[in-house]
């Protein structure tokens, strides 16, 4: 097929050239009212833009962003997500963990390389704000790029809620919690339409409910222009708080050749999965008739779509204003089809010339994900505690030696497996909190196992993508049903399995991974949808904690809680 001269043996590399360039940038984030979807409401924009501005660097180049808080009421932080930070972990942008939030009026500068090419993203990671806007796309191209191809698109991907971040942080900790629901609409790079559709003229009378744009609405779709019978990357990132998605283009297969920047195995599919948190690449060779429009729809997957299916138009360079594609958008497969989403999991592979996972681990977590109450308060749970992130960042309790900022006791490294039912509520419904973390030494092989489990009331199990800060790791398997120690490890997949630094856990399912701890400082381990981690659904790993108390760590990155006064008094006697 064409696209089996598009990808040779990838060689990976992480580059530090001589030649790199310095992307520097000064970003002002505040509210802003905007329409994403043709209804008013109010977004965290960035230098009065929504989505953010995209950064486009070289792999070896340094990024250095200066974020000026101008919210008059709260902290802000921004992660980047995808960029393991080798050599600079305060600037992970994680709030509590990596770095104070940056206070209103003042300026932080994250400053970092680019070493590994890939296609990412950036998002806000304090309190809810990533379902407030706070996001863009982050792009690293390879000096050596092995793809061809004769343009590219991205595509953002993020779900919309009418409702206030305020509001819905709110009910999701208030006693008994209010569930924020579905969300409103579906955006495309920022852009959705709510109570209209772009496709409406295919239903009965329906000519009365098609979406009309005036010039420069903010709701209205970026159409993707294209020449017949060329090849086109599309870049495609889910910033979603909630929704998991599926992505189709009408009349055009898929061939998927990266997934969270690293290469994969090419194979062809005709619509892809993408949950919160996951990036991928597509190449798509276009159609030979240069007057027609084809719809890109997203849809939802893994919880009942009441949210519409969000669209674009893929518009070919001869097709005239006016024209609509001719046939309805494609539709987004069952939501509730999970063999099919595990189906397209399971093919993704590594590319050739990718590294091997080591045979084996020095040592296995293995995370039960479970929902629970704590004080009537409803909380998502890991070995029954429910994350609490402390007010002073475990990176500067741990580089200082500050004991009485978090929990020294660490969590749990295995739930007891005979005892628990994974396919009913849990018996016991209460849960803890607390702030303990796992500590880890360098150069070591750990596994995790992500065992998902029946929710608080009735028969549903969640789907749960989890994404690892600071690192890529093997995704060796899924499994359905509870692990099985000694027993599921032989199903593991050390020949080829892909990296990620994003995986989805299945309905009442486990799921494999493996990391070296080659990277000092203190990295979150959560789940990416927004609520389960406002509810508590993470772990915290730490390190080379002996050099992370060698570590030359920006004093800014630490003005708050026990680092705040450790770093007031320094110098005094």
């Amino acid at each position: 097929m064409w696209w089996l001269l598009l990808l040779i043996t990838v060689v990976v590399v992480a580059f530090h050239s001589a030649s790199a360039s310095v992307i520097e940038s000064t970003w002002e984030v505040e509210y802003k009212y905007w329409w994403p979807d043709c209804k008013e409401g109010i977004v965290m924009a960035i230098n009065g833009q929504f989505p953010g501005p995209t950064i486009d660097a070289v792999a070896g180049d340094t990024v250095i962003i200066h974020v000026v808080n101008k919210l008059s009421t709260e902290g802000v932080v921004i992660h980047w997500h995808g960029i393991r930070q080798n050599g600079s972990p305060w600037a992970d942008g994680a709030a509590g963990v990596t770095q104070c939030p940056i206070n209103p009026g003042e300026t932080f500068t994250y400053k970092f390389i680019v070493d590994k090419a890939g296609t990412h993203f950036y998002h806000g990671h304090y309190g809810m704000q990533r379902s407030a806007g706070l996001y863009g796309m982050l792009i690293v191209r390879s000096p050596k790029e092995r793809l061809r191809y004769d343009g590219e698109f991205n595509l953002l991907l993020s779900d919309w809620w009418h409702q206030s971040i305020h509001a819905q942080e709110l009910a999701l900790s208030s006693r008994p919690m209010r569930w924020i629901g579905e969300p409103q609409s579906l955006l495309i790079n920022g852009r959705g339409q709510f109570n209209c559709s772009q496709a409406a003229y295919f239903n009965k009378g329906g000519e009365k409910d098609v979406c009309t744009f005036k010039e420069n609405d903010q709701c209205a779709p970026h159409t993707l222009r294209v020449e017949p019978k060329r090849v086109y990357r599309l870049r495609i990132a889910s910033t979603t708080a909630l929704a998991s998605l599926n992505l189709a283009v009408q009349g055009h297969q898929l061939v998927v050749v990266e997934a969270d920047g690293n290469y994969v195995a090419p194979f062809t599919v005709n619509d892809i999965d993408i949950y919160s948190g996951e990036t991928y690449s597509l190449l798509l060779k276009t159609n030979a008739l240069p007057s027609k429009k084809y719809w890109i729809s997203v849809g939802v997957r893994g919880r009942e779509p009441i949210t519409p299916q969000a669209l674009t138009v893929l518009n070919c360079v001869n097709a005239t204003t006016d024209s609509r594609p001719s046939h309805p958008p494609p539709v987004t497969p069952t939501w509730n089809d999970t063999e099919r989403s595990k189906s397209f999991s399971k093919k993704i592979v590594a590319a050739k010339g990718y590294p091997k996972p080591p045979e084996k681990s020095h040592d296995q977590l293995i995370l039960l994900n479970t929902q629970n109450l704590y004080e009537d308060y409803t909380k998502w749970s890991i070995n029954n505690v429910s994350l609490t992130v402390p007010a002073t960042p475990y990176l500067g309790s741990i580089r200082y030696g500050l004991t009485s900022a978090y929990d020294l006791k660490s969590p749990a490294k295995k739930f007891t497996v005979d005892n628990y039912d994974i396919m009913k509520p849990p018996a016991n419904p209460n849960t803890t909190k607390g702030s303990g973390i796992y500590s880890f030494p360098l150069g070591i092989v750990v596994d995790v196992v992500l065992q998902n489990a029946n929710v608080l009331k009735g028969v549903v199990s969640e789907i749960h993508p989890w994404h690892i800060h600071g690192h890529d790791f093997w995704v060796l398997g899924y499994g359905d049903g509870k692990f099985k120690p000694g027993v599921d490890e032989k199903t593991y997949n050390l020949k080829n399995p892909p990296l990620r630094n994003t995986v989805v856990l299945y309905p009442y399912g486990w799921t494999a991974l493996r990391f070296v701890t080659d990277n000092p400082g203190v990295w979150f381990f959560h789940c990416h949808i927004e609520p389960h981690l406002h509810m508590g659904m993470g772990v915290v790993f730490a390190e080379g904690v002996d050099r992370i108390g060698k570590m030359e760590i920006p004093d800014e990155a630490l003005g708050c809680g026990l680092t705040r006064k450790w770093l007031m008094n320094r110098g005094r006697p």
